[in-house]
Order: structure tokens, then sequence, then C-alpha cells
């Protein structure tokens, strides 16, 4: 197995519901944050990443069809290189939308993670997380509304200037599945687009939030 997608966007562009719906179209598994959340096996890969060490990606996403949200997201360009054949797509959502969202979720998280009682393996996936997120994505300046929505706007910048637009699908899951299934040529489902992972779900994933 191979990956066959590729997520580039931020988390908090509907990425969730973008894997139950990549899922629904025969392309699972599909990575994401969560992924890592339930198997602690796979974040020493993300503090070896962190620490500089070269990551054999074909062996770590083996036994995954697709990809979508961080942590993969912060490495599309290797990706899309170590998967040539691979589709990318990336996750979008009106700025000021994904600023409230990222903003009282993954950055508030990022601030007080380390006040929080985790488990060892979320509370080390965090650490990682807060190197190639926090400091390197928006250069520890991910609570800062404008500097947060600058990178934004840099990441689809550079995976649209690096990709030719036949591989590339820039994606609102709004849009709902014509899109999605149009670019993948698979046929449309008839059920409703999924949506998941509203705040509430969001906290409740990692213990409840803090006060």
């Amino acid at each position: 197995m191979s990956l066959k997608i590729i997520g580039s966007g931020f988390g908090r562009t509907g990425t969730r519901s973008l894997k139950e719906a990549l899922e629904q179209l025969g392309f699972g598994p599909c990575h994401h944050m969560e992924e890592v959340f339930n198997n602690p096996n796979q974040v020493p890969v993300w503090q070896a990443f962190v620490a500089g060490e070269r990551i054999d990606w074909h062996k770590f996403f083996a036994g995954y069809n697709s990809q979508i949200d961080w942590p993969g997201s912060h490495i599309w360009r290797e990706l899309s290189e170590t998967f040539p054949d691979a589709k990318v797509i990336h996750s979008v959502r009106p700025e000021d939308s994904w600023w409230k969202s990222f903003s009282t979720t993954i950055g508030k998280l990022l601030t007080v993670y380390e006040r929080m009682e985790l488990p060892p393996h979320v509370r080390d996936m965090l650490d990682a997380a807060s190197e190639f997120i926090g400091k390197t994505t928006f250069n520890g300046q991910f609570m800062d509304r404008e500097m947060a929505l600058a990178a934004f706007r840099k990441r689809a910048l550079d995976v649209q200037a690096a990709l030719p637009a036949d591989r590339l699908l820039v994606f609102d899951v709004a849009q709902g599945w014509d899109p999605l299934c149009n670019f993948l040529e698979v046929p449309v489902p008839d059920g409703p687009f999924p949506h998941l992972n509203e705040l509430n779900e969001f906290w409740e994933r990692v213990g409840g939030e803090p006060d």
C-alpha cells in the first residue's frame, strides 16, 4: 500500500471531515493527527523527525492510502516527492473562520498543554508539534492573528507554485462531494458530506478544555 492522496492544508480546515470523506470514498485508512494520538508507537518517528533524523516515509505510511492534517501536512513537499503518483489536496476555509477555529483549539492547546494532565505520548507528540508547527510554521507567533494568517496564505501559495494544476485540488469541505469526487475520479456517494470535529469534540479528545 502506498499513499494515493497527500494533504497539505493546515489543521482546522475541515481535515477530520475530509478524513472521513476519503475513507468513505475508498481511500482509507487515512492518516490524521488522531492516528498519532491513538497509536503511541508513531510518536517516536515524529520526535526523530524533529531531531533531524532521516525518516523512511514509505515505511511510516505503510498501511495508509491517504494522509490529511498535521503532522503529515507539514512535510507535504517531501511526501509529494516521495510519492510522485499521489494527488495532493490542499484543504482551506475562509480566513476568519480558520483563525477563530485554530486560535480556540490547536493554538490554545500549544499554549497550555504543558500545564495539562495528558498521557505521556500525547505530551511527547505536542512537544514535537510545538517545534514544527509552533516554531517552524508560525515562527513562534501562532497566537498572533496576522502572523498566523500570513503563514496560512503562504502555505497555499507554496503548494500551488510547487505542483501542477492537474495534481492539486484546493478544497473547502463546504463545497461537498462534487469537486472532491471529480478530482479523484470516483462516483459521488448518496449520503451527505461528513462534517466532524467541532470545538467540543476537539477538547474531548485531549481530556477537556482547560480554564
